[in-house]
């Protein structure tokens, strides 16, 4: 799960971490309000939405040589333009894609006289088993060009969840951004209070770009994105309740309400699998045969015929699915089960698609029987290969 940066600095002020005064606003009123509430005389106004490069992003419905979704403002009602502008608008960046995000949330914070950019982040390491922290002196908005072109530049340094964090790993981190003195205790002391935010909050990834020094000498966290273990918001209700759903493919939340593994794709033949192995090779197979998948579906292995009706439903919804294919190898997963979710959903929501549907397993010919006793116009495949076959062969003579 991801949250706004706004929520992340909430977060990581809680652990002690340094981060500029700022204010959330929903609206044009709401931004003027916090820009108030400001010293100023420089206020940073920030769209909120998740992804990066949103100071480089260009908001559709604006002129090209308008700004991006960080803007700097030198008054209110400065502020108060950025709003209007921003709010409600789709900004596009290098990771929406040319879709974009529309802004429905500011970030309006005090501006900050900077005097060196740093980056810094936290992700686990599944090779090594450990935690890594990423530090580079070339912090900002060109980060992904400095791994491109310097990552002699970027030093990762490694932490063993076992021994937790050392003074040595603090120490490391202070060398690597080529800090001294008093800003070298800082680094080693924010290092630490990182890695227990990133930690006890149960964080996949936890990045700060730019981690700056201040004119005084200090060191601010600028910018900060944060996600997190689904798997384990239940020990965080906080944390959970800073879910906003407008930022996620509504299809995608759907799913979640079922406990369904789904990502959608950009292909045209919806899939429907039981076991992440056996989706993945169904993704593949299809792609073998020409065409190429509208998702990943993993009804899991204890699936109820609900379950099963709404996965269903969700693949239907996609306006860019042209075809379905079914596959179940039942193990624990019943292909009955199966058989009567399909039967209802296609019956609820008028299938007017191709459906191939391949079972396999326990209670395979019950399976088999329900679908062909159902008056629907299923087309039974007798294997992987066959239904792969057969589905793309329907899509295409469809189109």
């Amino acid at each position: 799960m991801n949250i706004h940066e706004y929520q992340a600095k909430e977060l990581l002020a809680k652990f002690g971490i340094g981060v500029p005064t700022g204010y959330a606003a929903m609206s044009v009123e709401e931004a003027a309000e916090a820009a108030g509430m400001l010293p100023g005389p420089l206020y940073v106004v920030k769209a909120q939405i998740h992804a990066g490069g949103r100071g480089k992003g260009k908001f559709a419905e604006l002129p090209a040589d308008a700004k991006g979704g960080v803007r700097l403002a030198k008054s209110v009602d400065d502020v108060r333009k950025d709003a209007t502008e921003m709010l409600g608008n789709t900004l596009v960046t290098v990771q929406t894609g040319e879709a974009g995000k529309q802004v429905n949330r500011l970030y309006v914070t005090d501006g900050v006289d900077i005097a060196k950019e740093f980056y810094l982040s936290m992700v686990i390491d599944r090779a090594s088993s450990r935690i890594a922290m990423i530090v580079s002196t070339e912090g900002g908005m060109d980060i992904e060009e400095v791994a491109h072109s310097t990552p002699e530049k970027i030093t990762t340094i490694t932490i063993d969840p076992a021994t937790r964090f050392m003074p040595h790993h603090g120490r490391a981190v202070a060398n690597a951004l080529k800090l001294d003195g008093a800003l070298a205790k800082a680094a080693a002391k924010l290092a630490s209070q990182l890695y227990t935010a990133f930690t006890a909050l149960d964080c996949d990834m936890l990045e700060i770009n730019p981690l700056v020094e201040t004119a005084g000498g200090e060191l601010l966290v600028l910018d900060t994105k944060m996600s997190f273990d689904s798997n384990a918001l239940y020990r965080h209700p906080d944390v959970e309740a800073m879910r906003d759903e407008t930022e996620e493919d509504a299809m995608e939340v759907e799913a979640s309400k079922y406990d369904l593994a789904y990502i959608k794709l950009d292909g045209d033949i919806g899939c429907m699998v039981n076991g992440a192995g056996l989706a993945m090779a169904t993704m593949d197979i299809i792609k073998l045969n020409g065409s190429f998948p509208a998702n990943f579906l993993d009804v899991g292995g204890g699936a109820t015929t609900e379950r099963v009706t709404a996965a269903f439903k969700i693949i239907l919804s996609d306006p860019a699915v042209k075809g379905i294919l079914v596959n179940i190898f039942g193990g624990i997963m019943r292909c009955d089960t199966i058989a009567e979710g399909i039967v209802i959903a296609a019956k609820e929501v008028e299938l007017d698609v191709p459906l191939v549907v391949r079972l396999e397993g326990t209670n395979v010919q019950q399976g088999k029987d329900i679908l062909a006793n159902s008056g629907l116009p299923i087309i039974p495949a007798d294997d992987l290969g066959d239904a792969a076959k057969k589905i793309v062969a329907q899509v295409k003579e469809a189109a």
